[in-house]
């Protein structure tokens, strides 16, 4: 996979990866299968890929003084690199040398008590003091109180909208001041306006970019307990604040200690978890992705393949590897199929191997 070489191939890039029903599973399977997303869009004629917006995003971008970052740019953060898969685009706005020092998200309720936020205070301030940068996602609670106490020493804000887009509106001065001092960072085109099925994908670059995810304070069914989930997936340390089993804010991090996350009182506890991934020099080695490179299916096979895939899809999202040996395919084989379901609308491919039907 190489990097755009120049702005037609970044165009290209970026429409690809806006255009409708095309996810980051997706766009790879795509890039596997014709190279580059200029030779994806000219043999897929079905995908609405649009080249004018994306070329008016990257002007937007340059205007406001972001960069939109491809996943084989050499600028790209090499934590999300091997994320499996990567997300293809993400849009960048700040000091972006703070990629290269090792970073811990800090997550928990936006309705945190006072000493929640306190303790997120605490070890925002401590883990900037040892060299690490922190990452949240700027909602109100846990995540703003993580953000202010590590502004000099370092913070990345992962927005589930557009770059240009505060949200909440009441932290409008801590977004320009991450924006002065640490990154904003969003994988969603400029100008788009958060929804619920954003935050999800939020959350996995929040755990992505990341060593190892605290949970501060969570109640039960929080997005803070599918952050830690999805930090598990990724590999990274999970790691919880214990807090009074009387307060339902601390119900989820209970639950997530009681099931083997690292306990983690202060800054040091937490630098003591990760240690083991750092090397002598500061660096990190990041595990390598899984290979996201399926063969395309033989011509003669592919249309009765596609309807045993088709056929043995759930509403819910299934291993991949279970829907192949239901179809009677290979998973590679299966992948690829998916692949044309997903761009006709007919089946969505999920983070983590799972898919679903439409």
């Amino acid at each position: 996979m190489r990097a755009p070489e120049d702005e037609a191939e970044r165009i290209d890039w970026v429409a690809l990866a806006r255009a409708p029903r095309i996810g980051p599973v997706t766009f790879f399977q795509l890039i596997a299968r014709y190279g580059t997303p200029g030779d994806a869009l000219s043999a897929m004629p079905s995908i609405s890929a649009d080249r004018d917006a994306a070329h008016r995003e990257l002007e937007a971008a340059h205007s406001l003084g972001a960069d939109i970052l491809t996943a084989a740019d050499a600028g790209f953060p090499d934590a999300l690199s091997t994320l499996s898969p990567p997300p293809p685009v993400i849009t960048v706005r700040g000091q972006v040398d703070l990629f290269a020092k090792p970073a811990i998200a800090l997550v928990g309720a936006r309705d945190a008590s006072a000493a929640g936020r306190k303790i997120a205070r605490q070890l925002a301030a401590g883990l900037g003091t040892a060299g690490f940068v922190t990452v949240s996602g700027l909602a109100r609670g846990i995540d703003g109180e993580a953000h202010a106490a590590s502004l000099e020493t370092g913070t990345i804000a992962v927005l589930a909208g557009g770059v240009d887009q505060v949200y909440p509106p009441q932290h409008g001065d801590l977004y320009q001041a991450v924006c002065e001092q640490g990154i904003i960072v969003s994988e969603r085109a400029f100008g788009h306006r958060a929804t619920a099925r954003d935050f999800p994908r939020r959350n996995r670059i929040i755990t992505g970019l990341a060593l190892g995810t605290v949970v501060i304070e969570a109640a039960e069914r929080s997005g803070s307990l599918i952050s830690a989930r999805m930090a598990g997936e990724q590999g990274r340390e999970v790691m919880a604040v214990p807090g009074s089993p009387l307060d339902p804010r601390a119900a989820g991090t209970n639950r997530l200690l009681r099931n083997g996350a690292t306990l983690v009182r202060h800054a040091g506890d937490v630098v003591e978890a990760v240690s083991a991934q750092l090397r002598e020099d500061g660096h990190i080695d990041w595990a390598p992705a899984l290979p996201l490179d399926p063969p395309a299916p033989q011509p003669d096979q592919a249309e009765g393949l596609a309807a045993r895939v088709l056929e043995a899809l759930s509403p819910t999202p299934l291993p991949i590897a279970e829907i192949a040996r239901a179809s009677d395919c290979s998973a590679r084989q299966c992948a690829a199929l998916l692949m044309e379901l997903e761009i006709d609308g007919k089946a969505l491919t999920h983070a983590g191997g799972l898919a679903s039907r439409t």
